[in-house]
């Protein structure tokens, strides 16, 4: 494996599990509920601003992966949408950098 895949192996990983880690930690003391998770995000307006830079930045996201994958027929990349979505960008993105970088079969 190449440097710059394990790179993004491991910043993929690290993307998982450190925000996982408060989430999980904020859902333990706060209850399981993703609304109030929500709310949580939108308690002022810094906060509510790193939301929509992380939306934009999904979307965007979402949309390049979409317009590379497709045409190249490169499914296996298209894993990291739900990443983005269900974990974050943090995941999302070198998880695609990951999936795009490995070797081409022929």
């Amino acid at each position: 494996m190449t440097y710059p895949r394990l790179t993004y192996l491991t910043l993929a990983v690290i993307g998982t599990v450190w925000p996982m880690y408060y989430f999980v930690s904020w859902f333990v003391k706060n209850g399981w509920s993703l609304m109030a998770m929500v709310d949580a995000w939108h308690a002022n307006t810094a906060t509510s601003g790193l939301v929509w830079d992380l939306t934009i930045a999904a979307i965007t996201l979402t949309i390049w992966i979409l317009t590379e994958s497709i045409p190249r027929r490169d499914w296996r990349s298209l894993l990291s949408v739900p990443a983005i979505y269900c974990i974050g960008v943090s995941c999302g993105l070198p998880l695609y950098l990951f999936l795009r970088s490995r070797p081409r079969r022929r």
